[in-house]
Parts: structure tokens; sequence; C-alpha cells
């Protein structure tokens, strides 16, 4: 299994003629049906964090073509979090951390993340 990570600030994906099994957006960015056009036939395009007209559109693509739109969380597995902890200790994937908020400002947090200019995660500190 090959993985591709693509940063949307360097990259839109969706401008080329190559084709994915499966598109994860973890931001957000990427453009809806730009999306579904660069899946293969019966690919997979996760949401990670969908808007309702995201997830409304989500089930009539699923319905309506052989490409599924995945936008809920499936329970996890030990084993799955296991699999990526192998991944990211060998540096296939990398984590990036944009800023760090301590629990009291989560709101603070929601309103950066929403304004869309975040380049990595948004963390959550709790002191002890």
């Amino acid at each position: 299994m090959q993985i591709i990570i693509i940063d949307y600030t360097q990259k839109d994906f969706t401008k080329s003629d190559e084709t994915y099994d499966v598109i994860f957006d973890v931001a957000g960015k990427s453009p809806y049906f730009s999306s579904l056009k660069s899946l293969n036939e019966n690919g997979r395009y996760l949401l990670a964090n969908p808007g309702l007209s995201q997830m409304v559109r989500g089930l009539w693509t699923s319905l309506r073509s052989n490409k599924k739109v995945i936008t809920k969380t499936p329970p996890g597995k030990p084993e799955d979090l296991i699999f990526l902890k192998e991944l990211i200790e060998a540096g296939k994937i990398k984590v990036i951390i944009d800023s760090y908020y301590p629990l009291e400002k989560t709101s603070e947090a929601h309103k950066y993340v929403e304004r869309g200019h975040k380049q990595g995660n948004v963390v959550l500190t709790v002191e002890h």
C-alpha cells in the first residue's frame, strides 16, 4: 500500500489527472465535487470534520454512485492505533502542530480553527 500525503497549501490534487482509492480530507479544504472526480471507481472520500451540507451530499453521493463518502469516524480498534503509531514512528506520517491552547481557552481555539487558517493540529492542553 502506498500512502501519499498532500499538503493542500502547496498543491491542489484535484487539478491533476491522477486518481486515488482514498482521499482523507482532514482539514476540510478539499473542494467536494472536484475531490469526487479525483477518486477511482469504488473510491472512498473520508471527511474528518464534515458540515451538515457535506453530510447530506455525502449520503446522496453514496446512494447514487459507486463512490462512497464517509462522514463519521468508525469505532476504533486497538490494532488501528498500533498501525498508526507504527506509521508515525517510521516517519510515513508527520504530525504537524499549529498551536496549543489551555483547556480553559477551548472557545478561543474553536474560533481560531473556524477561521480556516490553521496549518496543522490545534491541541488543547490540560494541566495536572
